[in-house]
Parts: C-alpha cells; structure tokens; sequence
C-alpha cells in the first residue's frame, strides 16, 4: 500500500457530512472554521471565496474546486462586502442536505466537510490554508464524473445515497489530494512535500513497508541511492524533520491504531515495531503522544 493510501486507512475512523448551497440575487455565507477538512465544489454559476488569513478573496467559476484546512472560517458569496449570513442557521431549513438563499438560483456548490479521528495531524499539518483545483486543469477532469454523481445522490436520493455520497466523498478527497502534489505539494515542508519527492518518497515508502526494521540513517540512504548527509539534508528540507525521527513517528501512528482498535498487549505491539523492550517503547510513545501507551488506550475506552 503507497503511504497517502496508508495514512487515509488509518484515518478510516471518519465522519463525513456531505450538502449543497442553492444561491442567488445578493448573497454572503459565513462557514464556521472546520474541525479538520472542508472540500467544495462550484457545480453551477461563480461566486467569491473569502478565507480567514488569506489576502485576498478569489473568483471561483463552474467546476472549480476548494479544499480548506483546519481552523479557518471561511466566506462564500457574490457580494463578500454584504453582511454574512451564518450557514449553520442557513441548514437548519435545509431539505435532503441541500441549503437555498434567495428567490433565484444562480450558484449551485456542493461540497462536505470530513473529520478525522486521532492521528489525523501528518496529513492536516502537510496542507496548505486552501488548496483551489480550477475547472481548466488537467488533473481536474476526473473529478467531474464524480461530482456529478454526487449532485445525483444528494438531488434525488434514493435508498443508499447516503453510503454512496460518504464513499463519492472520499473520493474526491483523495483526488484532491492527489492534484495538490501533483501542482505544489512540494512549495513547503511537510509530509505531503516528502512525497512528492521522488527519492524521499521512496524513503517513505520503505519506512511504512517494513516499519519494525532497524532503520539506520547509512540503511535510509542506500534506498534514496545518496549519501547519508545528502539524505538528511533533503528529508528534513522537504519533510520538516529527520528521517529517523520520522520512523519513530511513524511508528506510534501505527502504535496509536493497535491501542484503539485492537485488544493487542502493549508488548505486543512494541515487539511488532521492532522495540526489544517495552520500556523504549513506552518512552518513545510518551515522548511523541505525550502520554503513557496505558493511558492512551484508556482515554480512547472513556472517550
């Protein structure tokens, strides 16, 4: 399994709400920031697209695609100068998931909002504030089919239009993702940039295929085929930190699924990521997860 499919599989866990925003004549919507991703999509009509922290708003078009990022309210509307309307009181009246303003319907978006369970922060850490997917790319295409099942889905629902919409959803995530590395995955240091790296990728892509190896840094750089300073040098460039520090985080990623879902030992799982005692084990968890591998699986049991 490539890594951006592993991290996602780990994030498994998620609640997805999927709707749509029928809109017209003078209109502002403010969205309250997400909890971890919001992904929207222009199916009809323009419209402006306001994100707090960034510099200025942009013009999105029929097709075009958004993705923002945790903790940024946003701003959608023809007119972002008018008085905002709050989309939450908007969606109480909302039929089939689908929101309408105004007499006239001139934009039609549709879009949800994903969130993750614990772990979530090496791929919410690795995006940028908005990630705009414009209509005329080429990558983009091949979101088109799935956004019009969706519109399909949540329009005219139909028994298991719920299940499809989650699975369309991921998808387009995915995709999403998959266009951002594609386009500039790689301007800043973070997971996401590793990847799109084609040597640290491979790296990466070692680490998560036999994550219970004694990974050395001379082992790591004999993958990338480069020496072990130029190895350092460019992982901690373009992931943001060192490459053994990474198996180790990477490992209680892996650590923190088994104490969630499964009834494993904690020497179990220590042995099963290449620790020889769980002591180390047990320090490394609390070094990264701040807290004891017995009272995170606790926290997950009261929780």
């Amino acid at each position: 399994m490539d890594p951006l499919s592993e991290v996602l599989s780990l994030l498994s866990n998620q609640n997805l709400f999927f709707g749509g925003l029928r809109a017209g004549g003078d209109w502002a919507i403010r969205f309250p920031a997400p909890d971890n991703i919001k992904f929207n999509a222009v199916v009809q009509g323009t419209c402006w697209l306001a994100v707090e922290g960034m510099n200025h708003p942009i013009r999105l078009e029929q097709g075009d695609c958004f993705l923002v990022s945790r903790g940024h309210p946003i701003l959608i509307g023809s007119d972002l100068s008018l008085p905002a309307i709050d989309a939450e009181d908007l969606y109480r009246g909302a039929v089939n998931g689908i929101a309408r303003h105004g007499d006239i319907e001139e934009c039609f978006l549709i879009g949800g909002r994903f969130t993750f369970g614990d772990g979530a922060d090496i791929l919410l850490d690795s995006l940028p504030m908005v990630v705009i997917i414009k209509s005329d790319s080429d990558q983009a295409a091949v979101l088109q089919w799935t956004l019009q099942r969706l519109v399909c889905e949540l329009s005219s629902p139909v028994l298991g239009s719920t299940s499809v919409a989650q699975h369309l959803g991921h998808l387009m995530l995915v995709q999403a993702l998959r266009i951002h590395l594609a386009q500039d995955g790689g301007t800043t240091p973070s997971w996401l940039s590793a990847l799109s790296e084609p040597r640290i990728g491979t790296v990466i892509q070692a680490i998560h295929s036999d994550p219970s190896k004694r990974w050395t840094l001379e082992s790591l750089a004999k993958v990338a085929g480069v020496s072990r300073s130029t190895l350092a040098l460019r992982f901690k460039q373009v992931a943001g930190l060192p490459p053994l520090e990474y198996v180790s985080r990477w490992r209680m990623q892996l650590a923190a699924q088994s104490l969630r879902s499964s009834q494993l030992t904690i020497s179990s799982i220590a042995q099963t990521l290449g620790y020889e005692s769980d002591s180390a084990f047990s320090n490394a968890f609390k070094r990264i997860m701040k807290c004891s591998p017995k009272n995170y699986r606790a926290s997950q049991v009261a929780g």
